[in-house]
């Protein structure tokens, strides 16, 4: 069985877990970042056809930086 990538297991685990709307997505849009909550990024993505995986630049909770595209974090959420 495959390994779930990063984004895939915290997407998860806010949406089955936690609460989504607690989640912040920066996503790269026409050059720019834009921020969104989880369930406002899966709305305007429908389900990743229109904002693909990889255009996500981070994800956040609260303050805490979960994953970037920058830097590898590494760290329990």
């Amino acid at each position: 069985m495959a390994r779930k990538g990063i984004v895939a297991e915290i997407f998860s685990k806010a949406i089955y877990n936690d609460k989504p709307q607690s989640y912040i997505v920066g996503y790269i849009d026409r050059g720019t970042t834009k921020e969104v909550t989880l369930e406002e990024f899966l709305k305007r993505s429908e389900n990743f056809e229109i904002i693909p995986a990889t255009r996500i630049a981070y994800i956040k909770k609260k303050n805490s930086i979960l994953y970037s595209k920058t830097c590898k974090i590494s760290k329990s959420f």
